[in-house]
């Protein structure tokens, strides 16, 4: 397949580990240079020091929290200045407790909302706004089956993700009579950091939720990502599901016993 990633420049948000990790890793291998976003500096930095190294393209670090609209702009908005981001991952996203509603805590779903859905529009406020100036630019957001069907207690994460779902759309609406486009990538079960976070490190409730089938890697992840992103100009994937084959949907997964 023809590159057409090469020399490009993308901007990946929660890139210090899982699909965002593997995202970085797989643009990379494309040639692409690489603006990482994340809280966790040591973990961007060692990154950025291996991609530069066997990839030999720039890798910049930006650490910031998504959640925060004045260190997005404080970090962000100098960066834009000075580089054009032709490719823009979503990928910043958490999902805290599985308890029914009336036994949630505000503190999560507050965490959640401010992450998985302001810290989406603070980021690509300022990002699509470049890509306006430049009518040209391909935004992808990381979203999930749990924004097409809620499970049980997945309530306010369902939610977020449903909003990103719906952000996409709207995104390309917005997009109209420009050269931008806007995918939507809604993975199912994938081993990540992601139950880790979920569950405040409890490994058990964590292996629980992989045991008896092969879930999805973020490696998995990052290649139909690549694939969306090297579409020709005029191609715009704008909505793609990838599910384990153990699992039909997020109520039909099979597990083996023993």
């Amino acid at each position: 397949m023809e590159n057409r990633l090469k020399g490009k420049t993308a901007l990946i948000t929660g890139a210090s580990s899982g699909i965002g990790k593997a995202c970085a890793r797989a643009l990379a291998a494309a040639g692409c240079h690489l603006l990482l976003t994340g809280r966790r500096v040591e973990k961007l930095e060692r990154l950025a020091r291996e991609l530069e190294e066997k990839e030999a393209v720039a890798v910049i670090v930006l650490p910031m929290d998504v959640s925060d609209p004045d260190a997005v702009e404080r970090t962000l908005a100098p960066a834009l200045e000075r580089h054009a981001v032709d490719i823009l991952i979503n990928n910043a996203g958490l999902a805290l407790g599985l308890e029914p509603l009336d036994r949630g805590q505000v503190e999560h779903w507050e965490r959640m909302i401010d992450t998985n859905v302001k810290g989406l529009l603070y980021v690509t406020r300022l990002v699509m706004a470049q890509m306006r100036e430049r009518d040209r630019g391909h935004i992808l957001n990381l979203g999930s089956i749990a924004g097409e069907t809620a499970y049980p207690g997945g309530n306010v994460y369902c939610a977020t993700k449903a909003a990103v779902h719906m952000l996409g759309d709207a995104m390309n609406v917005d997009a109209m009579g420009t050269r931008i486009r806007v995918a939507t990538l809604a993975p199912g079960a994938v081993d990540t950091e992601f139950s880790d976070v979920r569950f405040e490190g409890d490994r058990a409730k964590r292996d629980a939720v992989y045991a008896g089938y092969e879930p999805l890697t973020a490696q998995d992840i990052a290649d139909l990502a690549l694939y969306i992103l090297n579409t020709p100009e005029h191609v715009n994937i704008q909505h793609v599901r990838i599910m384990p084959t153990a699992q039909r949907n997020p109520y039909l997964l099979h597990r083996k016993e023993g």
